[in-house]
């Protein structure tokens, strides 16, 4: 079960207004309390958003999803396989012919640790310096993803969540090499009901919200309009854990995801969608 609390450090952080360590706790040792952890996660999505308005999306994947805590650093990260059996039902893009893959690579580095300095302050419990990468896998075409995310986070005590990561990125487009808005995000992890057998329900998610956006375009020379100025989603995940397994269900809100626009070429981009999924940790 401690290895599964772990998972409330696992994906980051807010702003620069101020900070709180939890670099104070590993005194003067930065290793101290030093962590990882890895599981397998099947899943399967319906509606995922964009979403293909004619031919829905429904699609199984596999996710392999890591971090852990050495020294200054702390990561969080996964690596998704879509359409495992390659069928052709799975949406316009995840069927065959698209790329399988996607990347997720968050490494965040202690401000704390790295100055030895205790910067928690409030409900701010430990600072970082924050990025963020996302991959898709594919180099067929100028829309493939490769965006990169840069700024501030920190862990923070929200009521009755408890310890919450938040982040505040600017976005630099890898494609275009030219910044692109902003992006907040927010990931929480709350167990809320124990089993007898050391079992329990947890409350998971996050939130990620980009604004400031549309100066980078995609899909050039294509008609009608594409992007958005801002938008985003929400994860709102039930889970039993153990400490092996984990069964879950999750639904998802969308507003304009990526801030792309709704019913534009790439179809619905608001909404709602259902994840199923089943884990095993390592």
């Amino acid at each position: 079960m401690k290895n599964i609390k772990m998972l409330a450090l696992a994906t980051a952080t807010v702003a620069a207004i101020s900070g709180n360590a939890f670099a104070a706790d590993r005194g003067s040792d930065i290793h101290a309390g030093n962590y990882k952890w890895m599981q397998f996660n099947a899943m399967y999505s319906i509606g995922e958003k964009p979403n293909n308005i004619t031919t829905g999306d429904r699609h199984d994947y596999l996710e392999m999803e890591f971090g852990g805590r050495a020294g200054v650093v702390d990561l969080y990260g996964y690596v998704d396989i879509f359409n495992l059996a390659n069928r052709d039902s799975s949406g316009t893009d995840k069927g065959p012919g698209t790329s399988k893959l996607f990347m997720k690579f968050a490494p965040r580095f202690s401000i704390d640790a790295i100055t030895g300095k205790d910067l928690s302050i409030g409900p701010i419990k430990e600072v970082y310096f924050s990025t963020l990468y996302n991959w898709n896998g594919s180099n067929l075409d100028s829309n493939s993803v490769n965006n990169s995310f840069w700024g501030v986070g920190a862990d923070v005590e929200v009521p009755w969540l408890g310890k919450t990561g938040m982040n505040l990125y600017g976005l630099y487009d890898l494609n275009a090499k030219d910044w692109d808005g902003y992006q907040f995000s927010m990931n929480w992890f709350k167990p809320f009901y124990f089993l007898d057998n050391g079992s329990f329900f947890a409350y998971q998610g996050y939130i990620d919200y980009q604004f400031d956006v549309a100066k980078v375009q995609v899909f050039p020379g294509q008609a009608g309009k594409i992007k958005s100025s801002n938008g985003g989603a929400m994860f709102n995940g039930i889970y039993w854990h153990s400490d092996r397994f984990a069964l879950g269900y999750g639904l998802k809100t969308y507003k304009e995801v990526y801030a792309l626009a709704d019913d534009g070429i790439v179809g619905e981009t608001s909404g709602f969608s259902h994840y199923l999924a089943a884990t095993y940790k390592f």
